[in-house]
């Protein structure tokens, strides 16, 4: 019995997040494929796609599917807490980062 139909998983929801560049998008999808969604009512698939007009995979796609809008809203604010700490440690650890900032006159 497939159980991944509309019908199944009505609640529906797609972020996108872009990177500074490709290596960023793909370190990020990396990290957080690892973390599989813990209940069966919510399915989530992350890619790293290119935006309209350039080769480079520079965001980061996330596409969410729920049986109930709670199970989404949930499982979207787990999401995005990973994500800001993912982006936290690139924007404090990642040498290009790091010297990209610099270059720009911030602190780092």
């Amino acid at each position: 019995m497939a159980t991944d139909t509309p019908a199944a998983f009505p609640c529906a929801l797609t972020l996108d997040v872009p990177f500074p560049d490709a290596r960023l998008a793909a370190v990020a999808l990396q990290a957080l494929r690892v973390d599989k969604e813990l209940s069966s009512l919510v399915k989530r698939d992350l890619s790293a796609v290119a935006p309209e007009g350039s080769p480079d995979a520079t965001v980061l796609r996330i596409e969410y599917k729920a049986a109930t809008n709670r199970m989404l809203r949930v499982a979207v604010n787990s999401f995005l807490e990973s994500l800001a700490l993912v982006v936290e440690v690139q924007e404090e650890l990642d040498v290009d980062v790091v010297e990209a900032r610099q270059a720009q006159g911030g602190s780092g």
